[in-house]
Protein backbone atom coordinates (compact mmCIF):
# COMPACT_ATOMS: atom_id res chain seq x y z
CA UNK A 1 0.00 0.00 0.00
CA UNK A 2 2.76 2.46 0.91
CA UNK A 3 6.23 3.22 -0.34
CA UNK A 4 8.50 2.89 2.70
CA UNK A 5 11.51 4.36 0.88
CA UNK A 6 10.21 7.88 0.19
CA UNK A 7 13.04 10.34 0.98
CA UNK A 8 12.47 12.43 4.09
CA UNK A 9 10.18 9.93 5.80
CA UNK A 10 11.38 7.38 8.29
CA UNK A 11 8.79 4.62 8.77
CA UNK A 12 8.24 2.81 12.05
CA UNK A 13 8.76 -0.94 12.06
CA UNK A 14 5.34 -2.55 12.37
CA UNK A 15 4.57 -5.87 14.04
CA UNK A 16 1.25 -5.77 12.21
CA UNK A 17 2.41 -5.96 8.59
CA UNK A 18 5.51 -7.04 6.71
CA UNK A 19 6.12 -3.44 5.73
CA UNK A 20 4.82 -0.17 7.16
CA UNK A 21 1.51 1.27 6.07
CA UNK A 22 2.50 4.89 5.87
CA UNK A 23 4.31 7.16 3.46
CA UNK A 24 4.90 10.86 2.94
CA UNK A 25 1.77 11.92 1.06
CA UNK A 26 1.66 14.17 -1.97
CA UNK A 27 -1.40 15.11 -3.99
CA UNK A 28 -4.93 13.76 -3.84
CA UNK A 29 -6.54 10.37 -4.37
CA UNK A 30 -5.34 8.90 -7.64
CA UNK A 31 -8.46 6.83 -8.44
CA UNK A 32 -10.67 8.85 -10.84
CA UNK A 33 -14.32 9.52 -10.11
CA UNK A 34 -16.96 7.79 -12.19
CA UNK A 35 -17.87 9.85 -15.26
CA UNK A 36 -21.51 8.76 -15.18
CA UNK A 37 -24.34 11.16 -14.37
CA UNK A 38 -25.67 11.33 -10.82
CA UNK A 39 -28.07 8.59 -9.74
CA UNK A 40 -30.92 9.35 -7.32
CA UNK A 41 -29.76 8.81 -3.75
CA UNK A 42 -31.88 7.96 -0.71
CA UNK A 43 -32.38 10.36 2.19
CA UNK A 44 -29.66 10.51 4.84
CA UNK A 45 -27.35 8.31 2.75
CA UNK A 46 -29.38 5.13 3.22
CA UNK A 47 -28.43 3.94 -0.29
CA UNK A 48 -24.84 3.50 0.97
CA UNK A 49 -25.79 0.83 3.52
CA UNK A 50 -24.62 -2.64 2.53
CA UNK A 51 -25.34 -4.56 5.72
CA UNK A 52 -27.84 -4.87 7.26
CA UNK A 53 -30.28 -3.37 4.80
CA UNK A 54 -32.92 -1.08 6.23
CA UNK A 55 -30.62 0.72 8.66
CA UNK A 56 -29.18 4.22 8.36
CA UNK A 57 -25.39 4.58 7.92
CA UNK A 58 -24.40 5.16 11.56
CA UNK A 59 -25.74 1.92 13.11
CA UNK A 60 -25.06 -0.14 9.97
CA UNK A 61 -22.24 -2.66 10.09
CA UNK A 62 -20.94 -2.00 6.57
CA UNK A 63 -21.25 0.87 4.08
CA UNK A 64 -20.59 1.04 0.35
CA UNK A 65 -17.38 3.09 0.11
CA UNK A 66 -16.94 2.72 -3.65
CA UNK A 67 -17.06 5.62 -6.08
CA UNK A 68 -18.04 3.78 -9.23
CA UNK A 69 -21.39 5.54 -9.03
CA UNK A 70 -22.07 9.19 -8.20
CA UNK A 71 -25.27 9.94 -6.29
CA UNK A 72 -27.19 13.16 -6.74
CA UNK A 73 -27.53 14.06 -3.04
CA UNK A 74 -23.90 13.51 -2.03
CA UNK A 75 -20.82 15.68 -1.67
CA UNK A 76 -17.59 13.83 -2.49
CA UNK A 77 -14.44 14.90 -0.64
CA UNK A 78 -10.79 14.08 -1.26
CA UNK A 79 -9.63 13.39 2.30
CA UNK A 80 -6.32 14.67 3.69
CA UNK A 81 -6.63 14.20 7.47
CA UNK A 82 -8.69 12.08 9.84
CA UNK A 83 -9.32 13.49 13.32
CA UNK A 84 -10.11 10.38 15.39
CA UNK A 85 -12.25 11.00 18.46
CA UNK A 86 -10.32 10.89 21.74
CA UNK A 87 -11.93 7.73 23.13
CA UNK A 88 -11.37 5.78 19.92
CA UNK A 89 -7.77 6.97 19.48
CA UNK A 90 -6.87 6.06 23.07
CA UNK A 91 -8.40 2.60 22.66
CA UNK A 92 -6.40 1.98 19.47
CA UNK A 93 -3.27 3.45 21.05
CA UNK A 94 -3.62 1.09 24.02
CA UNK A 95 -4.41 -1.91 21.79
CA UNK A 96 -1.30 -1.29 19.67
CA UNK A 97 1.04 -0.58 22.58
CA UNK A 98 1.45 3.00 21.39
CA UNK A 99 2.93 1.91 18.06
CA UNK A 100 1.76 4.35 15.31
CA UNK A 101 1.92 1.60 12.70
CA UNK A 102 -0.41 -0.48 14.85
CA UNK A 103 -2.89 2.39 15.04
CA UNK A 104 -2.81 2.70 11.25
CA UNK A 105 -3.38 -1.02 10.89
CA UNK A 106 -6.48 -0.84 13.08
CA UNK A 107 -7.83 2.07 11.04
CA UNK A 108 -7.06 0.20 7.81
CA UNK A 109 -8.97 -2.86 9.07
CA UNK A 110 -11.94 -0.77 10.16
CA UNK A 111 -12.23 0.98 6.80
CA UNK A 112 -11.57 -2.17 4.78
CA UNK A 113 -14.15 -4.25 6.63
CA UNK A 114 -16.81 -1.64 7.36
CA UNK A 115 -16.43 1.00 4.63
CA UNK A 116 -16.09 3.64 7.36
CA UNK A 117 -13.89 4.44 10.36
CA UNK A 118 -16.14 2.91 13.02
CA UNK A 119 -14.26 1.65 16.07
CA UNK A 120 -15.98 -1.58 17.08
CA UNK A 121 -14.82 -1.26 20.71
CA UNK A 122 -15.78 2.35 21.49
CA UNK A 123 -18.47 2.53 18.78
CA UNK A 124 -17.16 5.98 17.82
CA UNK A 125 -15.25 7.54 14.94
CA UNK A 126 -14.19 11.17 14.60
CA UNK A 127 -14.30 13.55 11.63
CA UNK A 128 -12.14 14.60 8.66
CA UNK A 129 -10.58 17.40 6.66
CA UNK A 130 -10.49 17.48 2.88
CA UNK A 131 -11.19 19.19 -0.42
CA UNK A 132 -14.55 19.11 -2.18
CA UNK A 133 -14.24 17.07 -5.38
CA UNK A 134 -17.86 16.74 -6.54
CA UNK A 135 -21.25 18.18 -5.57
CA UNK A 136 -24.37 16.21 -6.49
CA UNK A 137 -27.04 17.90 -8.58
CA UNK A 138 -29.66 17.57 -5.84
CA UNK A 139 -27.61 19.03 -2.97
CA UNK A 140 -29.55 22.06 -1.71
CA UNK A 141 -28.06 25.26 -3.19
CA UNK A 142 -28.00 27.05 0.17
CA UNK A 143 -25.82 24.28 1.60
CA UNK A 144 -23.72 23.31 -1.42
CA UNK A 145 -19.99 24.03 -1.24
CA UNK A 146 -17.91 24.79 -4.32
CA UNK A 147 -15.57 22.24 -5.85
CA UNK A 148 -12.15 23.04 -4.40
CA UNK A 149 -13.47 24.29 -1.04
CA UNK A 150 -11.52 23.06 1.97
CA UNK A 151 -13.94 21.69 4.53
CA UNK A 152 -14.21 19.67 7.73
CA UNK A 153 -17.05 17.26 8.34
CA UNK A 154 -19.15 17.82 11.46
CA UNK A 155 -20.77 14.39 11.46
CA UNK A 156 -19.13 11.25 12.77
CA UNK A 157 -16.84 9.02 10.74
CA UNK A 158 -19.08 6.18 11.96
CA UNK A 159 -21.63 7.23 9.33
CA UNK A 160 -19.23 8.53 6.66
CA UNK A 161 -18.44 6.26 3.66
CA UNK A 162 -14.63 6.34 3.47
CA UNK A 163 -11.94 4.79 1.27
CA UNK A 164 -8.23 5.15 2.06
CA UNK A 165 -5.52 4.77 -0.56
CA UNK A 166 -2.49 5.42 1.68
CA UNK A 167 -1.51 6.70 5.12
CA UNK A 168 0.79 9.48 6.29
CA UNK A 169 1.81 10.90 9.65
CA UNK A 170 0.18 10.03 12.97
CA UNK A 171 -0.03 12.89 15.51
CA UNK A 172 -1.01 11.39 18.89
CA UNK A 173 -1.31 14.77 20.65
CA UNK A 174 -4.20 15.76 18.40
CA UNK A 175 -5.40 12.22 17.48
CA UNK A 176 -4.94 13.14 13.81
CA UNK A 177 -3.81 10.91 10.94
CA UNK A 178 -2.84 12.16 7.48
CA UNK A 179 -4.27 10.04 4.69
CA UNK A 180 -4.94 10.04 0.99
CA UNK A 181 -8.54 8.99 0.64
CA UNK A 182 -12.07 9.78 -0.44
CA UNK A 183 -15.29 10.22 1.54
CA UNK A 184 -18.94 11.12 1.18
CA UNK A 185 -20.93 13.79 2.99
CA UNK A 186 -24.40 12.33 2.98
CA UNK A 187 -27.67 14.12 2.50
CA UNK A 188 -28.18 16.46 5.46
CA UNK A 189 -24.87 15.74 7.25
CA UNK A 190 -23.24 18.97 8.50
CA UNK A 191 -19.83 20.32 7.49
CA UNK A 192 -17.88 23.56 7.87
CA UNK A 193 -15.64 25.49 5.51
CA UNK A 194 -12.22 25.90 7.06
CA UNK A 195 -11.64 29.43 8.41
CA UNK A 196 -8.84 31.42 6.73
CA UNK A 197 -7.51 32.91 9.99
CA UNK A 198 -6.61 29.68 11.84
CA UNK A 199 -4.11 26.92 10.98
CA UNK A 200 -6.01 24.04 9.40
CA UNK A 201 -4.90 21.35 11.87
CA UNK A 202 -5.88 23.65 14.74
CA UNK A 203 -9.27 24.39 13.19
CA UNK A 204 -9.84 20.65 12.68
CA UNK A 205 -9.04 19.95 16.33
CA UNK A 206 -11.52 22.62 17.45
CA UNK A 207 -14.28 21.52 15.10
CA UNK A 208 -13.90 17.94 16.32
CA UNK A 209 -15.32 18.98 19.70
CA UNK A 210 -17.41 21.98 18.63
CA UNK A 211 -20.61 20.54 20.09
CA UNK A 212 -19.40 20.83 23.70
CA UNK A 213 -19.00 24.53 24.64
CA UNK A 214 -22.25 25.69 23.06
CA UNK A 215 -24.12 23.17 25.23
CA UNK A 216 -22.44 24.62 28.32
CA UNK A 217 -23.51 28.09 27.17
CA UNK A 218 -27.10 26.86 26.91
CA UNK A 219 -27.15 25.39 30.42
CA UNK A 220 -24.84 27.39 32.69
CA UNK A 221 -26.28 30.56 34.24
CA UNK A 222 -24.74 33.48 36.16
CA UNK A 223 -23.89 32.36 39.69
CA UNK A 224 -23.98 28.63 38.88
CA UNK A 225 -21.31 26.17 39.97
CA UNK A 226 -19.90 23.92 37.24
CA UNK A 227 -17.52 20.95 37.41
CA UNK A 228 -15.78 19.67 34.27
CA UNK A 229 -14.17 16.23 34.19
CA UNK A 230 -11.26 16.07 31.75
CA UNK A 231 -11.08 19.86 31.81
CA UNK A 232 -7.55 20.03 30.43
CA UNK A 233 -8.29 18.35 27.08
CA UNK A 234 -9.73 19.88 23.91
CA UNK A 235 -13.41 19.77 24.74
CA UNK A 236 -12.77 20.26 28.46
CA UNK A 237 -10.70 23.42 27.98
CA UNK A 238 -13.32 24.92 25.68
CA UNK A 239 -16.03 24.06 28.21
CA UNK A 240 -14.02 25.57 31.07
CA UNK A 241 -13.59 28.87 29.21
CA UNK A 242 -17.27 28.91 28.25
CA UNK A 243 -18.35 28.02 31.80
CA UNK A 244 -16.42 30.96 33.21
CA UNK A 245 -18.04 33.28 30.68
CA UNK A 246 -21.49 31.92 31.51
CA UNK A 247 -21.35 31.81 35.33
CA UNK A 248 -19.46 35.08 35.70
CA UNK A 249 -17.60 36.26 38.78
CA UNK A 250 -20.36 35.09 41.13
CA UNK A 251 -20.23 31.47 39.95
CA UNK A 252 -17.62 28.76 40.40
CA UNK A 253 -15.80 26.62 37.83
CA UNK A 254 -14.04 23.48 39.03
CA UNK A 255 -11.77 21.60 36.64
CA UNK A 256 -10.83 17.95 37.10
CA UNK A 257 -7.69 16.88 35.21
CA UNK A 258 -5.49 13.91 36.14
CA UNK A 259 -2.82 14.48 33.46
CA UNK A 260 -0.24 16.80 35.08
CA UNK A 261 0.74 18.73 31.94
CA UNK A 262 -2.85 19.41 30.97
CA UNK A 263 -3.68 20.39 34.56
CA UNK A 264 -0.87 22.97 34.41
CA UNK A 265 -2.18 24.25 31.07
CA UNK A 266 -5.66 24.51 32.58
CA UNK A 267 -4.36 26.57 35.51
CA UNK A 268 -2.64 28.82 32.98
CA UNK A 269 -6.01 29.66 31.41
CA UNK A 270 -7.04 31.24 34.75
CA UNK A 271 -10.71 30.32 34.30
CA UNK A 272 -11.08 27.72 37.08
CA UNK A 273 -11.57 28.51 40.75
CA UNK A 274 -10.02 25.11 41.50
CA UNK A 275 -8.18 22.47 39.49
CA UNK A 276 -8.40 18.98 40.98
CA UNK A 277 -5.79 16.39 40.00
CA UNK A 278 -8.15 13.49 40.55
CA UNK A 279 -9.03 10.18 38.92
CA UNK A 280 -12.38 10.62 37.12
CA UNK A 281 -13.29 6.97 37.74
CA UNK A 282 -13.13 7.39 41.55
CA UNK A 283 -16.74 8.49 42.06
CA UNK A 284 -16.77 8.75 45.85
CA UNK A 285 -13.37 10.38 46.13
CA UNK A 286 -14.17 12.90 43.43
CA UNK A 287 -17.55 13.66 45.00
CA UNK A 288 -15.85 14.64 48.26
CA UNK A 289 -13.18 16.67 46.45
CA UNK A 290 -15.76 18.62 44.42
CA UNK A 291 -17.84 19.43 47.50
CA UNK A 292 -14.70 20.63 49.30
CA UNK A 293 -13.86 22.89 46.34
CA UNK A 294 -17.44 24.22 46.18
CA UNK A 295 -17.88 25.28 49.81
CA UNK A 296 -19.67 22.07 50.73
CA UNK A 297 -22.38 22.42 48.07
CA UNK A 298 -23.26 20.18 45.14
CA UNK A 299 -22.91 21.72 41.69
CA UNK A 300 -25.55 22.90 39.25
CA UNK A 301 -23.90 21.45 36.14
CA UNK A 302 -21.41 18.64 35.60
CA UNK A 303 -19.69 18.08 32.25
CA UNK A 304 -17.89 14.83 31.35
CA UNK A 305 -15.13 15.25 28.75
CA UNK A 306 -12.86 12.34 29.74
CA UNK A 307 -11.65 9.72 27.26
CA UNK A 308 -11.64 6.79 29.71
CA UNK A 309 -14.29 4.27 30.64
CA UNK A 310 -16.14 4.39 33.96
CA UNK A 311 -16.61 8.09 34.76
CA UNK A 312 -20.42 8.08 34.72
CA UNK A 313 -21.11 8.13 38.47
CA UNK A 314 -18.25 10.53 39.16
CA UNK A 315 -20.08 12.92 36.82
CA UNK A 316 -23.50 12.37 38.39
CA UNK A 317 -22.77 12.27 42.14
CA UNK A 318 -21.64 15.90 42.61
CA UNK A 319 -24.80 17.32 40.94
CA UNK A 320 -27.65 18.69 43.05
CA UNK A 321 -31.18 17.40 42.58
CA UNK A 322 -32.67 19.30 39.65
CA UNK A 323 -29.22 19.95 38.21
CA UNK A 324 -27.75 18.63 34.97
CA UNK A 325 -25.04 16.12 34.03
CA UNK A 326 -23.84 16.55 30.44
CA UNK A 327 -21.89 13.67 28.88
CA UNK A 328 -19.76 14.69 25.91
CA UNK A 329 -17.39 11.73 26.15
CA UNK A 330 -17.83 8.84 23.71
CA UNK A 331 -16.54 6.54 26.46
CA UNK A 332 -19.86 6.97 28.23
CA UNK A 333 -22.23 4.07 28.89
CA UNK A 334 -25.66 5.59 28.91
CA UNK A 335 -27.02 2.47 30.60
CA UNK A 336 -24.61 3.09 33.49
CA UNK A 337 -25.72 6.74 33.57
CA UNK A 338 -29.43 5.96 33.80
CA UNK A 339 -29.20 3.02 36.20
CA UNK A 340 -26.41 4.61 38.23
CA UNK A 341 -28.38 7.83 38.83
CA UNK A 342 -31.39 5.73 39.79
CA UNK A 343 -29.33 3.65 42.19
CA UNK A 344 -27.98 6.62 44.15
CA UNK A 345 -31.32 8.45 44.15
CA UNK A 346 -30.25 11.40 42.02
CA UNK A 347 -33.03 13.42 40.35
CA UNK A 348 -30.63 14.80 37.74
CA UNK A 349 -31.18 15.67 34.09
CA UNK A 350 -28.88 13.45 32.00
CA UNK A 351 -27.87 14.95 28.65
CA UNK A 352 -26.36 12.95 25.79
CA UNK A 353 -23.51 14.85 24.19
CA UNK A 354 -24.98 15.53 20.78
CA UNK A 355 -22.02 16.64 18.68
CA UNK A 356 -24.24 18.91 16.60
CA UNK A 357 -25.98 22.16 17.50
CA UNK A 358 -26.94 25.01 15.21
CA UNK A 359 -24.04 27.44 15.01
CA UNK A 360 -21.71 25.26 17.07
CA UNK A 361 -18.77 25.44 14.66
CA UNK A 362 -18.63 29.24 14.56
CA UNK A 363 -19.26 29.40 18.31
CA UNK A 364 -16.29 27.20 19.19
CA UNK A 365 -13.95 28.85 16.71
CA UNK A 366 -14.86 32.25 18.18
CA UNK A 367 -14.15 31.01 21.72
CA UNK A 368 -10.60 30.19 20.64
CA UNK A 369 -10.19 33.38 18.61
CA UNK A 370 -11.20 35.58 21.52
CA UNK A 371 -9.36 33.77 24.32
CA UNK A 372 -5.65 34.41 23.73
CA UNK A 373 -4.36 31.98 26.36
CA UNK A 374 -6.56 29.17 25.08
CA UNK A 375 -5.50 29.81 21.49
CA UNK A 376 -1.83 29.79 22.49
CA UNK A 377 -2.26 26.50 24.36
CA UNK A 378 -4.13 24.88 21.47
CA UNK A 379 -1.62 26.12 18.88
CA UNK A 380 1.18 24.52 20.87
CA UNK A 381 -0.66 21.19 21.03
CA UNK A 382 -2.55 21.00 17.74
CA UNK A 383 -1.59 23.84 15.41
Amino acid sequence: MANATVPGWRPVDSPYRERPLWTKLRGTMTTPLAPAADRPGARFGAHRVREPKGLLPQPAWQLDNSFETLWDNEIVVDVETLNIDAASFKQMEDASGGNPAGILELVRKNVEERGKQHNRVTNSGGMLLGVVRHVGSRVAPERAPKVGDRIATLASLTLTPLAIESFGQVRPASAQIDVRGRAVIADGAPFARLPPDLPEKLALAILDVAGAPIQVARRARPGDSVVILGAGGKSGSLCAVQARRSVGTTGRVIGVEAFARYADDLRGLAVCDAVLAHDATDALGLYEAVLAANEGREVDLSVCCVNVDGAELATILPVRDGGCAYFFSMSTSFTRCALGAEGVGKDVELIIGNGYARGHADWSLDVVRTEARLRSSFEERYG
